[in-house]
């Protein structure tokens, strides 16, 4: 580190985003996160320039309209030292409805981004009016298949993928009072499976009625490993609000 320049401390946040501001956008979504943590007061770092924006690193985009339990922000403080339950503390007060920071640790200088390192995600769909058998010989005939082609745009252009391989774990899960439960596993390099691609890959007959992220996950050393535990600071072997 240049010893003219201020210390700085990382901090990786999990946090939930649940109920009616799902249908937030996620750029909608980064600047509910920096007006909530400019009124906690914390000192976080700013970018230079003529207009100065907090410098926050985001995970893996939600797409608008789904839940999660598991989205990642790695924020920037301009100080040596941060205590992640102060910052947990501050945050309670000022984040919106459906929004709930759950846990959070100090990462070591170098950490891979989050955009990086996440490997996988786990999905629960709920579909509507589906029943366990039909859902369970639809699972059967997608595991079963060799392909599963699609064609999305990336950048402006159009990149044809298989998804196959992508789908690490499908399952049929318990009913609803809509229908059944759909648990899912989705790689995310080397580019992301969403479950709307495995809807429109796999010809799925039913419609989702709520989408929700569950986990996301890092591979690392062969482990599989929670975001928050992958990184953090030898002083922060104790993470905070970890399930």
């Amino acid at each position: 580190m240049n010893p003219n320049e201020a210390p700085r401390t990382r901090v990786r946040l999990r946090y939930g985003k649940n109920g009616r501001i799902r249908f937030t956008s996620h750029r909608d979504m980064a600047r509910i996160w920096e007006r909530s943590l400019r009124r906690t007061g914390l000192p976080v770092a700013q970018t230079e320039g003529f207009s100065p924006r907090a410098k926050l690193h985001f995970g893996l985009a939600l797409a608008t309209g789904y839940e999660s339990d598991a989205e990642y922000l790695d924020i920037d403080f301009k100080c040596a030292e941060v205590a992640v339950g102060d910052v947990l503390d501050a945050l309670v007060s000022v984040l919106p409805d459906g929004i709930a920071a759950t846990g959070g640790s100090v990462l070591a200088p170098g950490t891979m981004s989050l955009q990086q390192a996440v490997t996988s995600c786990d999905w629960d769909i709920e579909l509507l009016g589906a029943s366990a058998d039909d859902l369970a010989r639809w699972v059967d005939q997608v595991r079963g298949a060799t392909t599963l082609m699609i064609t999305r745009e990336r950048k402006g252009k159009q990149i044809t993928d298989d998804l196959a391989p992508q789908v690490h774990v499908l399952e049929v899960g318990e009913p609803t009072s809509r229908g059944v439960r759909l648990l899912a596993t989705l790689g995310t390099q080397p580019r992301s499976a969403r479950p709307s691609d495995l809807f429109a890959a796999s010809e799925l007959p039913y419609r989702p009625v709520l989408v929700r992220r569950t986990r996301q996950w890092i591979e690392q050393d062969g482990a599989r490993l929670e975001p928050l535990e992958v990184g953090a600071a030898p002083a922060q072997r104790t993470l905070v609000g970890v399930q």
